[in-house]
């Protein structure tokens, strides 16, 4: 077991990998270097801070503090001495390691414009990643009345809907000709600005921005169409960018990310890499749930309880679930070829649903608005298992001749294979057990589980489950 274990980076990946370590026992010393000052935080709940639903205290991550886990925050890594094992920080210290784990994470891209500076933007224009990123755009927002948002992808449209939720008019500028295009179709994506149009949202698309005049009064945004667009606020979305700096720095192996195994181990075997920063079998993460299962394999190694773990990618399900939209898109939308194709569409709802099917199997989905089939195409999806032979129970709830399907009226109707947590990997059978061995409520059933800590999409499934674990239990008492 490796003795001495340094982590850079205390954001979802880094903090994971210190309580699985922690977890798990054992005579070592972790330490943990953040360069952001505050304790670990859920970076996927910062739309929700935003939109003014929960308050900071409700994006705070439990840190495994004390017992051999040394917590940093505010100190950066300057270098890595591979030949020495030591790392360097900015307040001159030097920390010695035997296994070196970067969690560097992502940074946001700043878009080369005229009036923008990467080092030093307009007090108007924030990107959207950070804690502190969002604290910038909620002093701005307090008291505006209108903000840009540039960039309409999943994030950039979650900062737009929160900014929207507190009653600003927002307009979303994106250069391509339909939102989302990584996870949505064209179909999909025109319902989807609908939606947002109701909630309002302006899109603006298939245009590019060229300027930011920016001054203490306000942001305008100059378009390659001539149009000037002007508001209280401009957020920055366009993307994020591997910090592969210090792992470069450092010699080791990095394309778009820093190049690991499928032990996460990096081109030096003393050091591992996991979340934003790593790049396995020539894929970025970008998601929370690849990367808490890197930590999980990290620990298994290091710690020597299982020193053959491999990580092994999971099929990814993207949720965007902001109020007035539920979204859930998984596989490549793009991908063609053999199969069969199912669609349905209600744009005057705001539903749209496409299915791809490739050997009874589905290989992509996109499930917009009212779906009530969505738990089982996820399902479906996330365990490779057959579909129905009607596939129409899959667009619409309901199989053939058969009345709409309705929300289970209890969970012992759900199988205990079913993944609740999709984040996390936690199935209703892990959350029976953990009842069964004393877990009484939802904070403690979380607690155990960690299910609804990631996106927080099912929490209200979590503590469904644990209210009907309770009323199985009265009357199992009264009997």
């Amino acid at each position: 077991m490796t003795g001495r274990v340094v982590i850079v980076g205390n954001g979802m990946a880094g903090a994971r990998l210190a309580a699985e370590l922690h977890a798990r026992g054992g005579d070592r010393k972790v330490t943990v270097l953040g360069a952001e000052p505050h304790r670990a935080y859920n970076r996927i709940m910062l739309s929700t801070l935003l939109a003014g639903k929960i308050g900071e205290a409700d994006v705070e991550l439990a840190e495994a503090a004390g017992h051999g886990v040394d917590l940093r925050p505010g100190v950066t890594v300057t270098a890595v001495d591979r030949a020495d094992r030591t790392v360097r920080t900015d307040d001159g210290d030097r920390i010695a390691y035997d296994h070196l784990v970067l969690a560097t994470g992502s940074r946001a891209v700043v878009p080369p414009l005229p009036g923008l500076d990467g080092l030093r933007l307009p007090d108007r224009v924030v990107p959207f990643r950070t804690l502190d990123d969002c604290r910038r755009i909620l002093a701005v927002a307090d008291g505006a009345h209108t903000a840009l948002v540039l960039g309409g992808g999943l994030l950039g449209l979650e900062a737009a809907r929160g900014l929207a939720a507190r009653g600003l008019a927002v307009g979303v500028v994106h250069p391509l000709p339909y939102l989302m295009e990584r996870q949505l179709d064209p179909a999909g994506a025109a319902v989807l600005a609908g939606t947002l149009a109701g909630l309002g949202v302006t899109t603006h698309l298939a245009v590019s921005a060229t300027r930011v005049v920016a001054d203490a009064d306000g942001v305008r945004l100059d378009l390659a169409d001539g149009r000037s667009l002007a508001a209280d606020l401009l957020v920055l979305s366009c993307g994020v960018r591997p910090d592969t700096d210090l792992a470069a720095a450092a010699g080791l192996a990095v394309e778009r990310g820093v190049l690991v195994d499928d032990r996460l181990r990096t081109s030096d075997r003393r050091i591992s890499a996991i979340g934003d920063c790593a790049q396995h079998d020539g894929a970025l993460t970008g998601l929370v749930a690849p990367a808490w299962a890197q930590a999980r394999v990290v620990a298994q190694v290091l710690t020597g309880e299982d020193p053959l773990a491999r990580y092994r990618p999971r099929p990814a399900v993207t949720r965007l679930k902001a109020a007035g939209i539920d979204l859930a898109a998984m596989g490549d939308p793009a991908d063609g070829g053999a199969g069969e194709e199912l669609t349905f569409a209600d744009p005057a709802r705001g539903t749209y649903a496409r299915l791809r099917i490739r050997d009874e199997r589905l290989t992509a989905a996109i499930l917009l608005g009212d779906n009530p089939a969505v738990g089982t195409v996820v399902q479906l999806f996330d365990r490779g298992e057959p579909v129905p032979a009607d596939r129409r129970s899959l667009l619409l709830g309901r199989a053939f001749g058969a009345a709409p399907a309705a929300p289970a009226a209890t969970p012992a109707l759900m199988p205990d294979a079913a993944t609740v947590c999709q984040c996390n990997h936690v199935s209703k059978g892990a959350l029976v057990s953990c009842w069964r061995s004393g877990a009484r409520t939802v904070d403690a059933v979380v607690a155990a589980t960690r299910a609804g800590t990631g996106c927080g999409g099912c929490r209200d499934a979590v503590a469904g489950i644990v209210d009907w674990l309770s009323e199985v239990d009265s009357v199992e008492v009264a009997r």
